[in-house]
């Protein structure tokens, strides 16, 4: 495979932001942050096109660069992550339309969804929500064309090329497809999301 180089930028004078070109790059890039275990890196901020690596005032730049140099791809499938298993139960109000794009029954939405192992590529939008890569072709679809005004807390949906859980009630145009009842927002707990950059999800049917 051809090395991963990103684009790298000066963010202030203790941080680097890495541009890349798709979401498996970011992906790969974070992981090869995280596993050269850096002591001065103090934050690592994936988001979807970029990542974000800052260390403490001082701190070597020069070993950050030096890391991410002709990153590996294969870096990211050998991340290890927390797997965590989400209970869902599929009756979500956008099921129907969403077998219908994508000429599948409902089951077999079911079935491909549940199926496979998603990564938390990075997380944004409203504290805990992470955006996770890994749903199969037929479930990639648009948005809604308008937004609910309120989708509650647990709801789990499918937009362009990733699934997610919705950690708290707010505005959204994501298509429903199920829901559970783990909390994955809670500012009391620590961490108080449930998932983070670098995690594993899979679902499990209820």
């Amino acid at each position: 495979m051809t090395a991963i180089r990103p684009r790298v930028r000066a963010c202030g004078r203790w941080a680097l932001l890495l541009d890349l070109d798709s979401a498996d790059e970011v992906a790969a890039t974070a992981a090869a942050v995280r596993e050269a275990d850096l002591p001065d890196v103090v934050e690592l901020v994936p988001a979807a096109r970029t990542v974000l690596v800052a260390v403490r005032p001082g701190g070597d730049l020069a070993a950050v660069r030096s890391a991410v140099d002709r990153v590996d791809p294969a870096s990211a499938a050998t991340a290890g992550g927390t797997l965590h298993t989400i209970p869902v139960v599929y009756d979500g109000e956008d099921l129907a339309l969403v077998a219908d794009t994508a000429g599948l029954s409902t089951g077999e939405v079911v079935d491909l969804h549940s199926g496979s192992e998603y990564t938390v590529d990075f997380c944004g939008f409203a504290p805990g929500f992470g955006y996770l890569s890994g749903l199969p072709e037929p479930l990639r679809q648009p948005r809604l064309e308008s937004s609910r005004s309120a989708v509650p807390a647990g709801s789990v949906g499918v937009a362009d090329v990733y699934s997610c859980v919705y950690p708290r009630r707010s505005p959204g145009g994501w298509r429903l497809i199920g829901r559970t009842d783990l909390v994955m927002f809670d500012p009391a707990a620590d961490p108080p999301a449930r998932l983070s950059p670098g995690d594993r999800v899979r679902f499990e049917p209820r």
